[in-house]
């Protein structure tokens, strides 16, 4: 049957960022198709409520709290699955994000911070993730970009050219690990997670970003947690090097910043 190929029994897989939002959505998902999950964030005491959550359905998790801005953490994540699963099948790349700031506020400074959090993290587990891939025939990676890594906004400089320069990275990687190993991204539009609490909190703004949607909503994280189900299992199995739009149907940004002029 065609929804065998999107299950996940048995699989092994790590999710960075994954205490709340899309992380925490795309883990859970992932342990109600089959999968164990390593999962690491920050927060320790949400991570352990997205422990419960995997452990509700039957599979296991492994909750590492950790700083997933140091890049010698998030390599390590590897070893956890290794010592805890003896093995290794995906890998969600879900840290990243940078305010919005005015171009003359953007320092060369905020500029590399932007890659190192937005890229850099990525490629930390990735890397190491392989080797372990291979010894089980092979794997996927699934990277969490951004619709503002191909859209133009006031404001996103930083952020979009990271999150561009992340969309790139899944195309080169995909090139360099292929046939064994695939890596797609998903450019996530405006999704219900803390990012947009302040949005949320108002019925201007909320409405005004919905108006701005072409699909007239919102995304929730479980809309963003379906697309990694496909791009991880073996639904997906003729698709690497591709970055899946997962954003309303935006064509541009959908809220005001209010960056001024320069």
């Amino acid at each position: 049957m065609i929804l065998d190929r999107f299950g996940m029994t048995d699989k092994v897989a790590i999710v960075t960022g994954a205490g709340r939002g899309i992380g925490a959505a795309s883990a859970v998902s992932l342990a109600e198709a089959g999968a164990d999950v390593v999962i690491s964030a920050r927060t320790a005491d949400q991570l352990g409520e997205v422990a419960k959550r995997i452990e509700a359905v039957g599979r296991k998790a492994v909750a590492v709290p950790a700083d997933l801005n140091d890049l010698e953490a998030v390599a390590a994540l590897v070893e956890h699955a290794r010592e805890a699963f003896g093995r290794l099948d995906l890998v969600v790349n879900n840290v990243g994000g940078t305010m919005p700031q005015a171009f003359m506020d953007t320092s060369a400074d905020v500029m590399e911070q932007a890659f190192h959090f937005n890229v850099a993290t990525a490629h930390a587990l990735l890397r190491p993730a392989v080797p372990l891939m291979l010894e089980g025939g092979g794997g996927s990676a699934v990277n969490i970009s951004s619709a503002m890594g191909r859209l133009t906004g006031r404001g996103f400089l930083a952020y979009g050219t990271a999150k561009g320069a992340l969309a790139h990275y899944t195309r080169l990687a995909a090139t360099d690990l292929a046939p064994h190993i695939r890596v797609n991204a998903i450019a996530v539009g405006s999704v219900a997670t803390s990012a947009l609490d302040i949005v949320m909190q108002s019925d201007e703004l909320r409405t005004a970003m919905e108006a701005g949607t072409p699909l007239g909503r919102i995304g929730d994280p479980e809309d963003i947690a379906a697309a990694v189900i496909y791009l991880a299992s073996e639904a997906g199995s003729y698709v690497t090097g591709k970055v899946l739009e997962v954003d309303g149907g935006t064509e541009a940004p959908n809220l005001d910043m209010g960056i001024p002029d320069v």
